[in-house]
């Protein structure tokens, strides 16, 4: 098994919020202290990849770089096979250059509509990579599966959460408690992975 440097001092390389508020917690149990890039005033790297892992894999790399620290960075986003995959990972793009998700909600609404779509699963994907000053770079990518409710329900979470039920549940991530989404989403299944991998 490979012996991966310890990190005392993590950055979180995202601007967003609310993934913020899900990466931490997750974080703190292995006793790191975590900054955001926002709080180091790091830019945001343009999002070039063709995929959630190539996405996830610049912008930690582009954190590390700017910060000489290992850094942890998140690519995640929805993915609706009646949409072709879309908005995958253009999914905080639909949200416009405000990010306003009900933007975004209102454009899978409509494209449904639009292609009298009958089938409504959809499946979240997270990709993350971890990423220390001059190597190594890890990547793991995790998901969860459900379907796309409409109209939206629920003022919790962030992003798609109001229009997405995971499978064996009747609540949308916008109604459920955020203890109970933390323990099943994509964000914890990579995390998950990335754990065994690095501290376990």
């Amino acid at each position: 098994m490979t012996a991966y440097p310890p990190i005392t001092r993590l950055v979180i390389a995202s601007h967003n919020r609310g993934k913020l508020a899900e990466i931490a917690p997750l974080v703190q149990p292995y006793g790191i202290e975590t900054v955001s890039a926002g709080d180091l005033r790091l830019p945001e790297p343009d999002e070039t990849g063709t995929s959630f892992r190539a996405n996830a894999e610049l912008k930690a790399l582009a954190a590390v770089e700017g910060s000489d620290l290992p850094a942890l960075a998140d690519d995640s986003g929805l993915v609706i096979p009646a949409l072709d995959g879309a908005p995958g990972i253009y999914s905080a793009r639909w949200a416009g250059p405000m990010k306003d998700f009900s933007v975004a909600i209102g454009r899978v609404s409509a494209e449904l509509e639009r292609l009298h779509a009958t089938d409504f699963s959809a499946h979240f994907v997270c990709a993350l990579s971890l990423a220390w000053p001059g190597g190594p770079l890890v990547t793991v990518e995790g998901a969860v599966h459900g379907a796309i409710t409409l109209p939206p329900r629920g003022k919790r979470g962030f992003g798609y959460d109001p229009i997405f039920t995971p499978n064996g549940y009747d609540l949308t991530f916008g109604e459920m408690e955020p203890e109970i989404k933390h323990r099943i989403s994509h964000r914890a299944d990579a995390f998950a992975q990335l754990v065994a991998l690095v501290f376990g």
